[in-house]
């Protein structure tokens, strides 16, 4: 989403946009770049007459670390050309961190045409990972469940929440994951975190509200989802049929994908399954649930940790608890919320 915001802000500043990069993580072990997963000069031709888009800077410009503007604390609606171009027009060449609270439905309407284009469609897989990502959703069967279950050791350690039940292993993996920063909460901040809905859902807890919101057991479920996923048993024990790329790409393909390339084949199955559900509600999230919203794909949902938290918090449990959450997501459902799109969509407006 922040390449969403990048070309919206470009167009607001009337800046040149350089071809965009991958933000890289040491644990990731990545390497790709945008041109590995996306096609290029396609999203140059769509993006053209909304916002300049290079593939390199000039080498007098590009010799030179860019300067780094991080608008991620900016609160509520700000204006980015006040907040913003003395830094652009001062350094000639900058880094932006887009605001993770600003309102998209609060830019201008030339801003909102080339966030709508530049998201929906300039971005494009290039043919060799569209044509892998077309054989991966032929090969599963159907009708099918695409599930995005996040419970990998560096999330669950970010979270800073407490797991009581887990296998020693996950703990480990846990505790090597969590660093200085990330002490585990306690007492009532801890209570208070869980009760907003902070906490990640174990696999076994997620099987219990698929089971709440009457998904039946031998639904065809494939699991969009990273590597180091945790607890995986406490899901498949109850969901068995359920698919993953590397059960159903070849060994040799699936070793040589870069995770880039393997979280595109993720996002182009979960915008095509049957119906999506997540339990988290990442970027990757926004941009399927959006992308089948504006598809008119109906049956996408966000589990609610919140109502999870609470309601186990009140010592619900068994029935009751099923119940409950059914009542929630059916709430959720009605009131349109947790979905990434606004009521009435922006995504109309051209230049």
């Amino acid at each position: 989403m922040q390449l969403c915001d990048g070309i919206a802000v470009a167009r607001l500043l009337n800046a040149t946009m350089v071809l965009p990069k991958f933000e890289v993580a040491a644990y990731w072990n990545e390497s790709s770049g945008f041109a590995d997963v996306f096609d290029v000069d396609h999203f140059i031709e769509q993006t053209r007459g909304y916002v300049e888009v290079v593939k390199d800077m000039p080498e007098e410009i590009s010799l030179k670390e860019p300067f780094k503007v991080d608008c991620r604390k900016q609160k509520g609606h700000f204006d980015y050309v006040e907040t913003v171009l003395p830094a652009l027009l001062q350094h000639r060449y900058i880094s932006l961190t887009p605001a993770m609270s600003q309102r998209k439905d609060r830019y201008p309407s030339h801003a909102k045409a080339c966030y709508c284009q530049g998201c929906y469609n300039a971005l494009k897989l290039n043919k060799k990972v569209e044509a892998k990502a077309m054989e991966l959703l032929q090969a599963i069967p159907k009708p099918f469940l695409s599930l995005h279950l996040r419970f990998e050791p560096d999330m669950v350690a970010y979270s800073r929440c407490e797991y009581s039940a887990l296998s020693s292993k996950s703990l480990d993996a846990i505790e090597a994951a969590r660093g200085e920063d990330r002490n585990v909460l306690v007492g009532d901040a801890a209570h208070l975190w869980r009760n907003r809905g902070k906490c990640p859902l174990t696999p076994s807890e997620t099987a219990f509200i698929l089971q709440a919101l009457g998904i039946p057991t031998e639904t065809n479920i494939y699991l969009a989802a990273g590597d180091g996923l945790m607890e995986l048993d406490g899901f498949t024990s109850i969901y068995k049929n359920m698919y993953t790329k590397s059960s159903l790409l070849t060994h040799e393909d699936f070793e040589r994908m870069h995770g880039n390339t393997k979280a595109a084949l993720d996002y182009y199955v979960s915008v095509n399954s049957d119906a999506y559900v997540t339990t988290f509600f990442g970027n990757m999230d926004k941009m399927v649930t959006a992308m089948r919203t504006m598809q008119g794909l109906q049956k996408t949902l966000v589990l609610s940790r919140r109502a999870f938290a609470n309601y186990t918090a009140a010592g619900l449990a068994g029935d009751q608890l099923a119940k409950a959450m059914w009542d929630a997501h059916r709430e959720d459902y009605i009131m349109g919320r947790g979905l990434a799109l606004p009521e009435h969509c922006f995504c109309e407006f051209k230049l």
